[in-house]
């Protein structure tokens, strides 16, 4: 397991504690990684909370566990393997992190693919960082496509080594797209991200819609504002929500030990290609530890396009369409 934030109430805290302790008694190895630190001042992402008791607890039941120092790169991956290079292989992996807030506050998504071939590549992402706990040098990992079982595609990104293949990816699929392009990301801040998006929306070609975090937003452009060089991203980021539906959360700003209310789902969707995991579309995280799958299926497109339809409308996005 490794996962960025990990804090929650004791009633969740138990309920994991007990499925570790007897996962442990019956045999299972089970490691656990997570980010430790922060840097101070940034809050993209927001900063993780580390609940060191709990962690303390999980150790005590035979889970081994390993702080990933995050400065100045963060280890934000979040994601479970489970029984990698068996029959039973399965990979958990999304934006939730496993705190109180993540699972009841947050909008968040969560994918299981059934897959060895998957399942091995995250676990060679999570030894690599286990044995040699460096951010900057974890992610070199270079996957091909792999068939499910049902003919579904999919293809794993690593952060930060294949950070600069995992952006221009999704550029290239939101520049192919030709009948709709959807957004869902607490920031936008990644350059050719967001130069293609504003490219594509100014052809006004394609349907564009979305929802991102509007607080976390407010203090990226204020930090844009300051940087010499920034100020064309300002500039194609209102570009974008000027001429797209985009529904932008109004969360509760961060502060330590505040309610985390984010709108936190990371999913980019380009015609039938899904893009989901830890990654928020933006610059900083091409520098962290983060994870994303890339999916081909009409299907899964179809349930990710509902998905954040839904969550925009909540944010004065564009209404959901009535058949």
């Amino acid at each position: 397991m490794a996962i960025y934030d990990l804090r929650l109430d004791e009633s969740p805290a138990t309920t994991v504690l007990s499925s570790f302790e007897a996962a442990v008694k019956r045999g299972v190895t089970a490691r656990l990684m997570f980010n430790q630190d922060h840097p101070a001042g940034i809050t993209d992402p927001p900063p993780p909370e580390i609940d060191w008791a709990f962690v303390d607890r999980l150790r005590s039941v035979g889970v081994q566990v390993k702080a990933v120092p995050g400065v100045p790169d963060l280890m934000h991956h979040k994601y479970v393997v489970r029984d990698a290079g068996t029959d039973a292989s399965a990979l958990l992996t999304g934006s939730t992190n496993w705190t109180n807030d993540s699972w009841t506050r947050e909008e968040n998504v969560m994918f299981t693919i059934a897959s060895g071939e998957i399942a091995a590549d995250f676990a060679v992402n999570f030894q690599g960082l286990w044995d040699k706990p460096v951010v900057a040098l974890s992610g070199r990992i270079s996957s091909p496509w792999t068939s499910l079982a049902d003919g579904t595609r999919v293809r794993p990104y690593f952060c930060p080594g294949r950070s600069l293949k995992l952006v221009h990816a999704m550029s290239r699929s939101i520049a192919s797209a030709r009948r709709r392009v959807r957004v869902c990301s607490p920031v936008m801040t990644s350059g050719p991200i967001l130069g293609t998006l504003a490219e594509v929306c100014e052809q006004r070609k394609v349907d564009v819609a979305g929802v991102y975090d509007a607080t976390q937003m407010d203090e990226v452009q204020r930090q844009w504002g300051s940087q010499a060089g920034a100020a064309w991203k300002i500039t194609a980021f209102h570009s974008i929500i000027g001429a797209a539906h985009f529904g932008a959360k109004r969360s509760t700003p961060y502060a330590k030990g505040s309610i985390h209310d984010f709108m936190h789902a990371k999913i980019l969707v380009a015609d039938d290609y899904v893009y989901t995991g830890s990654f928020n579309l933006s610059h900083s995280g091409e520098s962290n530890a983060e994870n994303v799958i890339q999916i081909e299926s009409a299907a899964v497109a179809e349930m990710c396009v509902a998905y954040i339809d839904r969550v925009a409308a909540r944010y004065g996005g564009a209404p959901l369409k009535v058949a």
